[in-house]
């Protein structure tokens, strides 16, 4: 019997892989510039002595990191998920 998938029935991989790319680059963009924002308040809010805002700065300096991290990470898992899908 040969019964095969049609794998061609399913347009549009190329056109998914772009717009996950152009919107991980915007997640990447975002974060970078929070981080610099961060960093910058923090400085500026520990030579001044305000540990509150210090605190908070330094929690959104982590949370950009994960963000950059997980959106590097999901570009990769994403081209990995699309490229096992078509030797499927």
């Amino acid at each position: 019997m040969d019964v095969f998938p049609d794998f061609g029935g399913v347009g549009g991989a190329g056109q998914l892989r772009a717009i996950v790319g152009a919107l991980l680059m915007f997640v990447l963009i975002v974060a970078v510039l929070m981080l610099i924002v961060s960093a910058i308040v923090w400085a500026i809010a520990s030579a001044h002595g305000n540990y509150q805002a210090a605190g908070k700065a330094r929690a959104g300096l982590w949370v950009s990191v994960g963000a950059a991290a997980l959106a590097g990470a999901g570009v990769a898992w994403v081209n990995f998920l699309l490229d096992v899908g078509t030797r499927l």
